[in-house]
């Protein structure tokens, strides 16, 4: 059997569809050369073995970013491959346009015409009869998310097959192409749909016009689109694009017929609500406030006191502690890993169970505290997600996203990085461009505090006056408007447009948020994990070479002199480098011990705020955006948190 390639526009329910013929989420990597995961699992097609290929979401195979870059050329490179096209009922059109240019490239497809419950709400009838017909290829219809009709998608991925459409341009197009086409190789799509792309000017296949033709050919090629483009007055990729809606629009009169239909009257009543200007600000309010409620009490308070308290502080770290000193074979074993005799859990240089220890830091640190604080935030992101108020809340942030050259996408890396900075790092490739990306990055990296910092954060400034939380949260939000608004003018490069689909709103699934969960879970424990491991080793050797206490040492008059804190909190800035949150922790202890005043409290909460990220993140900005952009990023922020914190300093202490 042949593999599959899961091809559609952005939100039509590919996932979901992938997630019902694979059973799970199996494997997760980068594209080569790019920093676009691609998910692939196994199915068993009509018991049948085969390969199913996720691909990023894309309106054109003309490719306007990264992710719809990969997805063309996955269908340029894969052999043999069948194409399930997934479509949004409820937006025929911009499907029925992709599913043309499927046509063109010559791949086997068949159609999946998802969500056709929702479209017959809004008084939608699609007749996919007549869709199979025009096309010539299989079609059903879908509502993958209670898996109606998806038992046949098998049925029709085994009868994929190229489409009968020929799409018809203007005559001096049809010429240009017949042109084109006559120098090109064989490849697995089409030469119409490659003459396509290189008519429009599709810069991306310039590698592959230098390894597929020769100087000749390319310089033949550009001749015939640049005496096209004197005929033409208008953008080539216009003209295409407008001929190409023409031929769907009168697709569309024969399949499509609408009806009235009162169904479905209030869930579109509260979508168009949550998205005004604004009505859609108390709701916005509600949704953070009970989303705090979910993640910050119930997760950050409740769970990580049970996970830490009881099971790790009560019975695992101890049952750890007990189980080496009655196994080891003498005591230089025993002092190491669990330190001297009498010496208590999370003491001591104990190399499992010491103060630095794999077990009573790194496992209680990740599992017990960060992991159910993060598990509930992803609880929360999958609800939001799956009832479509995501794309709401991006919709009505994106004029404020504009002023750092981002759009209203970007509000989704960053409602992440509440949870945890280092996936949502990750999630910043949904940016279309290289610039906007860096951006969102180095915004993350900035000001953005993760959900277990957030809570100790939280819990110093619940001893503060109003004055003071705000002092910090306007400095905060400020210097996010500073950075973000330099960066847009320091970064090279132009910002994408803001197309983004808004689905209905609607009930979420069950299935759908356990799925998503036990993803994000999964690749959380596969790849944070393991980080967190490495900082507390790392850590670990700091301390027993003496190297940490020379880094306070050096450190403190920067410390006391410019923040005029304690030499004391400088041990909470190093260990803030490699653990965010126990950085805010370790202030946090001085403020309970009464060792810091209002103002030294604002100052050292506003700094840790914008201090350096953790080392888990700063691997994870490595891996992503390249070595020497990393190591930029902390060469920037580490000057600039002290400097803004040492400028508060100052400011507090002139007023008085």
């Amino acid at each position: 059997m042949r593999s599959v390639v899961l091809v559609g526009n952005p939100n039509v329910g590919k996932s979901v569809i992938f997630g019902i013929m694979t059973g799970r989420y199996v494997n997760v990597s980068n594209y080569p050369g790019t920093t676009v995961e691609i998910t692939q699992g196994a199915a068993g097609i009509n018991g049948k073995k085969t390969t199913v290929i996720d691909t990023p979401g894309t309106n054109s195979m003309i490719p306007m970013s990264e992710d719809e870059q990969v997805t063309r050329d996955i269908l340029l490179k894969e052999s043999g491959c069948a194409v399930l096209l997934v479509i949004d009922a409820r937006n025929l059109r911009r499907g029925l346009s992709l599913a043309l240019q499927l046509a063109e490239t010559g791949v086997p497809f068949a159609m999946d015409l998802n969500m056709i419950d929702e479209a017959a709400s809004r008084g939608i009838e699609v007749d996919s009869r007549v869709v199979a017909e025009t096309f010539g290829v299989p079609v059903v219809t879908t509502v993958a998310v209670r898996r109606q009709g998806t038992s046949r998608l098998g049925e029709v991925i085994e009868d994929a097959r190229p489409s009968t459409f020929r799409m018809r341009y203007s005559a001096q197009i049809e010429d240009a192409l017949e042109k084109i086409e006559s120098r090109l190789p064989p490849t697995n799509i089409g030469r119409r749909a490659l003459a396509l792309m290189l008519l429009c000017g599709d810069d991306s296949l310039t590698a592959w016009k230098a390894e597929n033709l020769d100087e000749e050919g390319r310089s033949a090629v550009e001749e015939i689109r640049s005496d096209l483009e004197r005929s033409i007055p208008e953008s080539l990729g216009f003209v295409v694009s407008r001929q190409r809606l023409a031929a769907v629009d009168d697709i569309l009169d024969r399949v499509v017929a609408r009806v009235q239909t009162s169904g479905g009257k209030w869930s579109r009543l509260v979508g168009d609500v949550s998205m005004h200007p604004l009505w859609g600000v108390p709701i916005l309010l509600a949704v953070l406030y009970l989303t705090y409620l979910f993640v910050g009490v119930l997760g950050a308070g409740h769970a990580v006191d049970f996970l830490e308290r009881t099971v790790f502080q009560q019975y695992i770290s101890p049952a750890v502690a007990w189980f080496v000193r009655a196994i080891a074979p003498d005591g230089v074993v025993e002092n190491f890993l669990v330190g001297l005799p009498g010496t208590g859990v999370g003491e001591g240089p104990g190399f499992l169970t010491g103060q630095y220890g794999m077990v009573s830091m790194a496992l209680s640190y990740s599992i017990a505290i960060v992991l159910p604080i993060v598990g509930f935030f992803f609880i929360a992101f999958s609800i939001m997600e799956d009832s479509g108020y995501l794309p709401r809340l991006a919709t009505m942030v994106n004029r404020i996203f504009k002023l750092f050259g981002l759009n209203g996408k970007a509000v989704l890396p960053m409602v992440l990085g509440l949870g945890c900075n280092t996936m949502a790092t990750m999630t910043a490739r949904i940016m279309a461009t290289r610039k906007e990306r860096l951006i969102v990055t180095l915004l993350l990296a900035l000001g953005v505090p993760c959900s277990a910092q957030m809570g100790v954060i939280l819990g110093m400034l619940g001893s503060l006056s109003v004055g003071a939380v705000l002092w910090w949260l306007v400095t905060v939000v400020l210097v996010m408007f500073l950075v973000g608004y330099l960066g847009n003018k320091i970064f090279k490069g132009d910002a994408s447009g803001f197309v983004l689909e808004v689905p209905p709103i609607r009930r979420p699934q069950l299935k759908n948020i356990v799925v998503k969960t036990a993803a994000r879970i999964k690749w959380y424990l596969k790849e944070a994990v393991p980080l967190f491991i490495l900082g507390t080793f790392v850590l670990y050797v700091l301390d027993r070479t003496n190297v940490l206490g020379w880094l306070e040492r050096a450190g403190a008059p920067l410390v006391q002199g410019l923040l005029e804190l304690p030499a004391k909190a400088t041990e909470a800035f190093i260990i803030g480098f490699l653990r965010r949150d126990y950085g805010a922790a370790g202030l946090y202890d001085l403020s309970r011990q009464g060792m810091l005043d209002e103002t030294q409290t604002v100052v050292s909460v506003i700094t840790i705020t914008l201090f350096v990220p953790c080392i888990a993140n700063v691997f994870v900005i490595a891996k992503e955006r390249g070595p020497k952009t990393a190591a930029a990023m902390l060469a920037f922020i580490f000057p600039f948190a002290f400097l803004i914190g040492g400028a508060v300093n100052f400011l507090l202490r002139s007023i008085g």
